[in-house]
């Protein structure tokens, strides 16, 4: 939490001096390709007094075989201390967002999601099954108040929270089970089950043909919820430069920095010795992503103000606690409209 708060002074206190020793009354502008982050980054920018911004995403996650700590894990290594493994897990997510800016300092932001998740898994004895979930995930709603918008820089920062709509006690059919469901694992439920406030400030720069941004969040737990549980705290940083190939398309290149906590608690519905995801021990650790993508923009006409944005990212370095499985591409796609 110290480490967490030092960054932010950091940041700010840098975009401050910039602010104080450029002479420039250039405004940070919204209004071309680059002027909004990478697809994957969530309350990024803000807008003008009285302007509503409807935006879609989709995400698709893959994640696949196994790792412990920095090293890669066998299945068999896995099944030497559990009865089952998973071997993969796509997860695909729809989100659906708001934005509206009452004033010039303050922009106001919702988020509700849908997601779906399969995972497959491997027996001890060798048999192959498959469970599934799906649902609306919890909404989010958050408040962005700008510092500062000159010399072609901007920061602001963002308070919010995530209201626990989403399930934790999704249950599916598998083998042990039949013709019974069971509740399924931390990593298969659609929610966290608490009310988690999220922190962030953004630091923002542009020239007349690159721009450039910094982000720190951090999503905190408090609590437990019905299950007896809590998810750990994340906490990223998120670093991106976007070029402008011109006024209607720009590319980018992010590089994020995620800190995953461990699971506190334990659902007493889920057996820790039956598969890697019941065991608490086997969450939490720490990330680097690297993603590549780019922004079409619609400048004038008809379709003014239009955005349509696309990112490819992996993990460059992943260091993860007990056994879990490996993180692997991640592909954002999204929608943006302003008026």
């Amino acid at each position: 939490m110290k480490k967490y708060l030092s960054a932010i002074l950091f940041m700010a206190t840098l975009a401050l001096c910039a602010q104080e020793t450029n002479d420039e009354t250039t405004k940070w502008s919204a209004g071309r390709p680059d002027g909004h982050a990478p697809i994957s980054v969530m309350g990024d920018h803000m807008h003008g007094k009285g302007e509503w911004m409807f935006s879609y995403r989709y995400m698709h996650m893959n994640m696949e075989d196994l790792k412990q700590g920095n090293d890669d894990a066998s299945f068999d290594e896995a099944l030497t201390n559990y009865m089952v493994t998973p071997t993969a897990m796509p997860m695909n997510m729809h989100m659906l967002g708001a934005m509206f800016a009452p004033s010039d300092r303050v922009t106001l932001m919702a988020m509700f999601n849908y997601i779906s998740m399969e995972m497959d898994h491997l027996t001890r004895i060798g048999g192959n099954f498959t469970t599934e979930s799906s649902g609306l995930g919890d909404i989010k709603l958050s408040l962005l108040y700008r510092f500062f918008n000159q010399n072609q820089q901007s920061l602001h920062g963002q308070i919010g929270f995530s209201i626990p709509t989403g399930s934790i006690t999704e249950s599916d059919v598998t083998p042990a089970s039949a013709p019974n469901a069971m509740e399924l694992p931390y990593p298969m439920q659609l929610g966290s089950g608490t009310f988690d406030p999220v922190m962030a400030l953004t630091y923002l720069g542009q020239n007349e043909s690159v721009s450039w941004g910094s982000q720190i969040r951090g999503v905190f737990r408090f609590g437990k919820n019905d299950r007896e549980f809590r998810y750990g705290n994340r906490y990223s940083l998120n670093n991106w430069l976007a070029v402008k190939a011109a006024d209607w398309i720009s590319f980018s290149a992010r590089l994020e920095g995620l800190l995953v906590g461990e699971l506190d608690g334990a659902d007493p519905d889920l057996n820790p010795m039956m598969v890697i995801t019941a065991d608490t021990d086997n969450s939490g650790g720490t990330l680097i992503n690297g993603g590549l993508g780019f922004n079409i923009y619609v400048p004038t006409g008809a379709l003014k103000n239009l955005r349509f944005g696309f990112e490819f990212a992996s993990p460059l370095l992943q260091d993860l606690e007990g056994i879990q499985l490996k993180n692997k591409e991640t592909l954002t796609l999204g929608l943006q409209y302003s008026l």
